[in-house]
């Protein structure tokens, strides 16, 4: 028997005992029994051919082939519920629906809010979620592949390049700025506050080479963290300028030069996705705003 045999049914269980992390939560999200569960994990693992589950006290861990099945099975469902909605909206030409979106924190902050006030004007039907994702690891577009959200608003590295599997496309770039607190005679020589976020493959080879960046002292959780402790007089801070929208009073920002490091941010979808009705909606909007985004997000500079 085929993998293609696998009905909708399946694969809700094989995505619940994914996400719960064991049989009995997972029946108890579907409202089946243990038994039945478990039954029908066996039987997609025969379809399948391979073990999807690690058993054992801890509860169900999926392996490899199991965390690949699932985002497969996931990503199947949605498209099943697109249908839905697309097929209701070539009768009708309206646009609804579920949009589930994936975005780093200062993304979700400050460049979805207009595209989303936009997409809500022209499309009242859509139903928007959106998920704050640390762009550590596999990220935002970790989220999309996984079949956990529908678009991501991701950073891109240098070349940049959408990660492999997915299609996207660039919204802006935004510059690297030095951030200190006011009236600082001295900024450089503050020790540095950073956020594990923050250096990526496209700011590396810079931040090496500036003898005047010690190692960080202070860490923080996040970006808004570490504009706090800039502003409480900690340390200075080198930021992209989505971070730096809305800054506090008790801080300068300030101009890197010509050389100084940009931040590639873009969105990432599947190409099955980005066929539907509101990823491509959101897609329009977002480009539309793009130049527009990024002008915003401009802090006002000053050489140091």
């Amino acid at each position: 028997m085929a993998a293609a045999d696998l009905a909708p049914q399946e694969l809700r269980v094989l995505v619940a005992v994914a996400d719960e992390g064991g049989f009995s939560s997972a029946a108890a999200r579907l409202g089946a029994t243990q038994s039945a569960v478990s039954h029908a994990v066996r039987g997609i693992e025969r379809k399948l051919g391979a073990v999807l589950f690690e058993r054992g006290r801890f509860g169900a861990r999926p392996t490899p082939a199991g965390e690949r099945a699932a985002a497969h099975a996931r990503r199947v469902l949605r498209m099943l519920q697109a249908l839905a909605a697309d097929v209701r909206g070539a009768d009708t030409g309206e646009v609804t629906g579920r949009l589930r979106i994936a975005a780093f924190r200062s993304a979700a902050l400050h460049l979805l809010p207009p595209a989303l006030e936009r997409l809500a004007a022209l499309h009242p039907g859509v139903e928007v979620t959106v998920t704050v994702v640390r762009e550590l690891g596999a990220g935002t577009a970790g989220e999309v592949a996984a079949g956990r959200a529908d678009l991501g608003i991701a950073t891109f590295g240098d070349p940049e390049t959408v990660p492999g599997g997915l299609i996207g496309g660039m919204l802006l770039r935004e510059p690297y700025s030095l951030v200190h607190p006011a009236g600082h005679p001295a900024p450089r020589s503050l020790p540095l506050v950073d956020w594990a976020e923050n250096c990526g493959s496209y700011t590396r080879e810079w931040w090496a080479a500036q003898d005047w960046i010690p190692p960080a002292t202070v860490t923080a959780e996040d970006d808004g963290a570490v504009l706090a402790m800039v502003g409480s007089g900690l340390g200075m801070a080198v930021m992209p300028a989505l971070s730096l929208t809305g800054a506090p009073a008790a801080v300068r920002i300030a101009d890197l030069g010509a050389q100084r490091p940009y931040r590639a941010v873009g969105y990432v979808t599947t190409a099955e996705l980005a066929a539907t009705d509101a990823v491509r909606a959101l897609i329009r909007i977002l480009r539309s705003l793009g130049g527009s985004t990024s002008e915003r997000a401009k802090p006002q500079l000053r050489a140091v």
